[in-house]
């Protein structure tokens, strides 16, 4: 096998920087993978490139691995994740590639989180090289089902996560090596005019053309999913954020006759061989498995669902194996739709903090941890227990009710339990609402009219769950799902006076697929991590804080050093709320030693999101360069 870096040229005159891995010439031309990312290949995601070696080494395919449009050492403006210059670019270095004498004329895409959104994305395009793609923990709507907006409410602690840390990232420099001597011309150029992609993201805080941008189910509609040419795979997990991305979109490729695999197991944010929680597959085989068929003409394929199904287990916030077991279904899950009627009326007065046993939704490595047990939340919500359900609960769950609140602005979260007969409580699965949408998330916000009783529908995140008889189903509803998404801006008390809940019942047997198996344990650390939640008693005041810390070796002889802190707070009685988080890059080579800092902070009012972002970057100590941002966006 030998490593190449190369430049592709695009339509635009410019260049992407790629990494090839390409087998011996001996193997004679070959089917080329491809990912693509804004994460910098030559460093911070360096130890990607393991993955890379082993699919050209051990499955014979070449593999190219790209920096995006002004990221890394490629040349251009970061201007926003998933530009339109992006979606031109990559069908552009798939036709280079492909005209490569090493590589037989196709392209399979594949990815996890941004390179599964934009494989998704690229597919809709339709290069002709492309032949296959497969989607790892990705979404067909950035509106509902990113980490920037949820039920139309703003996600929280997200913001001191991605939302903060690409700031810094986007204005590291390239890499010297692959670059050249320039290379610091090229890094004062974006300290000087790239700009926080956050900042977009907030003054986008309604439903749009630019959230339709980029998303598959464009305006809640079915429509771009005919734009999809090539057979899919998706990868989803019941442990994440992007698991909407299963029933549903498979669902449409099989509807407009896309071939489709959904593999939905019960991991977080990262990959099934190594994730929290188990059980962990050989998710390689897998991989190598699905291109084979698709650029090879190996194997055979039916399109199916390879569903975990959840079974009851206690919840741990470090959980290395979930119990359940493994069903193989039809593209659109044989179920029997049961409603529930929920005893009604209750009242409830919000507690803003409510929540923060459920807080991570969109992370997948330590301090992002999972669930943990519900209980105290549940004794600050309006609850109805039930016996269980007869069979397996597969697709989403929905929430209905009638209810009326004492401000025009409120939200309604909705949680699903699994109660043990010592009163533990396991979270199934949620979904929340900001009740300026309960005509719906991608329809215009109105301010309720208080003591004005209003219907509303929660569609809460897709499932496969069973639970063990003698447990409990208790449906939970509070008025804040914090600090995964912002509480109410002011104290509000709800009154519902009618409920109801529909499950949908797996009906019949399935069969059990087989994997390979994965690693025995979670590769999840607690090392330079932290997690932990505050409660000042005499403020009111509710804090949630996390920390990590990590130091690694990188190609050309160089280091990395990655730092983020990030707190978010709400005082429960004026319903306030802050995010402030720093994050810290530190990168060297030979000789040089370059440094990013940046901070935020950013606080939530009844009217704004006020805004205030910094960056400071340094070489040898020396100070580059500093900005900063100052914004009050409307609300």
């Amino acid at each position: 096998m030998r490593e190449e870096e190369v430049r592709i040229p695009v339509r635009d005159g410019s260049w992407l920087a790629a990494t090839l891995y390409l087998s011996d010439e001996s193997a004679g031309p070959q089917p080329c993978l491809v990912e693509a990312l804004p994460y910098r290949k030559d460093d911070l995601t360096s130890s990607y490139a393991e993955g890379y070696r082993r699919l050209c080494e051990k499955h014979g395919y070449a593999v190219a691995r790209i920096d995006v449009r002004g990221t890394g050492s490629s040349p251009g403006d970061a201007l926003d994740e998933y530009q339109e210059a992006e979606q031109r670019d990559l069908p552009d270095a798939f036709a280079w590639l492909a005209a490569q004498d090493w590589c037989d004329g196709q392209i399979g895409m594949w990815g996890t989180s941004y390179s599964g959104f934009n494989s998704l994305q690229i597919a809709m395009e339709r290069p002709p090289e492309l032949k296959a793609i497969c989607a790892i923990y990705a979404t067909d709507d950035r509106w509902t089902d990113d980490v920037h907006w949820r039920g139309g409410a703003l996600r929280l602690v997200d913001l001191v996560d991605y939302d903060h840390y690409m700031t810094p990232m986007n204005v590291l420099p390239p890499v010297p090596a692959v670059w050249g001597d320039d290379w610091g011309t090229e890094w004062e150029r974006r300290l000087a005019t790239n700009e926080p992609w956050l900042l977009t993201w907030l003054r986008e805080n309604r439903h749009g053309p630019y959230w339709d941008h980029g998303s598959v189910r464009a305006g809640g509609t079915t429509s771009g999913y005919e734009r999809i040419g090539c057979p899919v795979m998706l990868v989803a997990g019941w442990a994440d954020g992007y698991r909407n991305n299963s029933f549903r979109t498979v669902a449409e490729l099989a509807r407009h006759g896309v071939p489709h695999r959904l593999l939905a197991g019960p991991w977080a944010h990262a990959d099934p061989t190594t994730a929290m929680p188990g059980p962990r597959i050989d998710f390689e085989t897998e991989l190598a498995g699905w291109f084979d068929h698709w650029l090879r003409g190996e194997g055979e394929h039916a399109d199916r669902l390879d569903v975990f199904v959840r079974t009851s287990t206690r919840p741990e916030v470090d959980l290395d194996l979930h119990e359940g077991h493994w069903v193989t279904l039809p593209s659109v899950p044989p179920v029997t739709a049961m409603t529930l009627d929920l005893h009604a009326p209750a009242t409830l007065a919000v507690a803003a903090d409510v929540g923060t046993a459920a807080w991570i939704d969109c992370a997948g490595h330590l301090p992002w941890g999972l669930s943990a047990d519900q209980r105290l939340d549940d004794e600050r919500s309006l609850t109805w227990e039930v016996e269980p359900p007869p069979a397996a609960v597969v697709g989403h769950p929905v929430f209905r009710a009638r209810l009326w609140a004492t401000e025009p602005a409120a939200s309604l979260s909705v949680k699903l339990c699994d109660v043990f007969p010592d009163g533990t409580s396991a979270l199934v699965t949620r979904g929340s609402v900001d009740l300026a949408y309960r005509g719906g998330v991608h329809g215009s916000p109105s301010p309720l009219v208080p003591g004005h009783e209003v219907e509303v529908e929660v569609v809460l995140d897709a499932c496969a769950y069973e639970w063990t008889p003698g447990n409990t189903l208790r449906v939970s509803v509070a008025g804040a799902d914090w600090p995964n998404t912002v509480a109410p801006p002011a104290p509000v008390t709800i009154t519902v006076r009618t409920a109801s809940l529909t499950l949908p019942f797996l009906d019949g047997e399935h069969p059990a697929p087989t994997f390979g198996p994965g690693a025995e344990h979670s590769s999840e650390s607690a090392e330079g991590v932290g997690w932990a939640i505050h409660h000042d008693v005499l403020s009111r005041v509710t804090s949630a804080t996390t920390r990590s810390d990590s130091r690694y070796a990188t190609p050309y002889d160089g280091t990395a050093h990655e730092l983020y802190l990030g707190e978010v707070s709400v005082d429960n009685r004026t319903f306030a709320q802050r995010a402030s988080a720093n994050s810290t890059f530190e990168l060297t080579w030979p000789g040089l030693e370059v440094t990013v800092r940046s901070g935020l902070t950013l606080d939530v009012t009844p009217t704004s999101y006020d805004v205030r972002i910094w960056t400071l970057a340094t070489l040898n100590s020396e100070e580059v360069a500093t900005r900063t941002w100052e914004e009050s966006i409307p609300r």
